[in-house]
């Protein structure tokens, strides 16, 4: 199968499944109520932090299952590491799950503040939430073996499938039983025990069978410590990395009212979708910077990684200063409820800009994944966590929710103006200044100048209701892109034009 064909089974993919999540939660928060969608915005936190639990098996088996497909080990040894991983994921996730459960009364009545909810409401949901979210965990590991047999035609469209079923047939449910939190996580359960069965049956289908192999299989743990170094790095990066960008949330969830949690959550989604826009960005230019730094060609890479910039500029810092300055629109636009546009309004301008920093400040990982280096990454990201943690708490406790994305911006700006600035002074000395001033400074200048005269000035008419706030930020936003790449790439339009 065509590597372009998988990508671009898997990009349709992840657009469906974002754009139908950005799509439905505002719908939750119409009919579940204020305090009903906190809970939810619980459940993606938790999701997010059973991952940390992963300790980088998953990519361990994917890679493993590609090896094997390969050639590069046995069908038994690659059947013995999965049995141990097998085993590994189980007992993590049945203590993890039962441990948050016993504590769930606890969690309910001391850590999370409602007032319109019963407490038996609340307690069953997190117990509910836990095991949903522990079972989609476990499926990981077969979703690893389906992503290192490179199926991703049908990965791509189980996905789909069960983003489907996930968020909208909830609502299907919540139409006979009630649009209760007891009746939507009940419901995510039965999704989530049908995403593991479906996993698990294309897992099956592809392992090698066991009748198959020279010798019986058996237990052995020597399968896990060729590859636990491996595990470990990826495990340790992407620990650290989930800290930074959620220990926030889970903090907030504690120190303010679930009825503040549910607004906190729809600028957490909004901002979720600026972080994920760069990630195609990623993935096409990652190898082509190991491959250029590997040839030695040190100029090429160079001005590979710092036009890289400029796109991830444009596409994550622009939409971001977009959201921002017209937070009340697109919030508007996106869930038609005034209410919800003005409680949520403050929290998105300040949270979203954060994420599009993080966005591109998370950009020099490329550099040093291409020279096989994350001590900088690493260090930078313990560096953020050492501020974010108790800005966060100061400021949720003094400002509620306000005070929490503050801590996310300053910290944010912080990782992408210093440490940013830092990292490139030691791995490409020299070219710092010019990566930061060319790369991000320039671009996002210009296009808020464009933006400031479309938006506060041309199209300031805009916004009376629905349709007019989305038409407000879409005609600013698209009107003041066209004229950026007009500026931009003015000698290329300048060459068409002179046939």
């Amino acid at each position: 199968m065509s590597v372009k064909r998988n990508m671009s089974f898997n990009s349709i993919s992840q657009f469906y499944v974002i754009g139908l999540g950005i799509i439905v939660m505002p719908q939750y928060l119409k009919y579940m109520g204020q305090e009903a969608y906190g809970l939810v915005g619980l459940f993606i936190v938790m999701q997010a932090w059973f991952a940390i639990l992963d300790m980088g098996l998953t990519p361990t088996i994917g890679r493993e299952t590609a090896r094997w497909h390969g050639g590069a080990t046995t069908a038994l040894k690659f059947l013995r590491l999965f049995r141990v991983l097998h085993l590994i994921f189980f007992t993590i996730a049945v203590p993890a799950t039962f441990l948050i459960i016993f504590f769930s009364d606890y969690i309910a009545e001391h850590w999370l503040s409602f007032k319109e909810l019963e407490l038996k409401e609340v307690t069953f949901s997190v117990q509910i939430m836990v095991a949903s979210v522990s079972l989609r965990w476990m499926g990981t590991l077969y979703r690893g073996v389906v992503t290192g047999s490179e199926n991703f035609i049908w990965l791509s469209s189980f996905n789909s499938i069960v983003a489907t079923f996930r968020f909208v047939g909830v609502y299907g449910a919540m139409y006979v039983y009630g649009f209760s939190p007891t009746v939507f996580f009940i419901y995510q359960i039965f999704v989530a025990a049908f995403e593991f069965c479906g996993l698990k049956w294309k897992c099956d289908k592809i392992l090698p069978k066991k009748e198959s192999l020279s010798e019986k299989l058996g237990w052995s743990l020597s399968p896990i410590k060729d590859v636990m170094k491996f595990s470990l790095t990826i495990a340790f990066t992407a620990s650290v990395w989930i800290l930074v960008t959620q220990t926030d949330k889970l903090i907030v969830s504690g120190l303010i009212p679930l009825e503040e949690y549910g607004y906190f959550t729809l600028a957490i989604v909004v901002s979720n979708g600026i972080m994920a826009l760069s990630a195609p960005l990623n993935r096409v230019v990652q190898p082509r910077l190991t491959r250029l730094m590997a040839e030695g060609k040190r100029d090429d890479y160079i001005s590979l990684y710092i036009s890289s910039a400029k796109v991830v500029s444009i596409v994550a810092l622009f939409s971001a200063f977009t959201i921002s300055l017209f937070a009340y629109d697109v919030l508007h636009a996106w869930t038609g409820d005034v209410d919800s546009a003005n409680q949520t309004r403050a929290i998105l301008q300040i949270y979203v800009l954060g994420s599009g920093m993080m966005a591109l400040a998370s950009f020099p990982s490329m550099l040093q994944n291409a020279l096989g280096n994350l001590y900088y990454h690493l260090v930078g990201n313990l560096v953020i966590l050492v501020i974010l943690l108790p800005l966060s708490i100061a400021l949720s406790i003094e400002y509620g929710a306000v005070g929490a994305a503050w801590a996310w911006l300053a910290a944010s700006f912080f990782y992408l103006v210093f440490w940013t600035n830092y990292t490139h002074k030691k791995l490409i000395p020299g070219y710092a200044v010019q990566w930061f001033l060319y790369g991000v400074l320039k671009p996002v200048l210009i296009f808020l100048f464009l933006l400031f005269i479309f938006g506060f000035w041309v199209f300031e008419f805009l916004g009376e209701n629905r349709v007019e706030s989305f038409l407000h930020v879409f005609l600013s936003y698209c009107f003041s892109i066209s004229i950026f790449f007009v500026l931009e790439y003015r000698r290329f339009f300048i060459g068409l034009l002179k046939g």
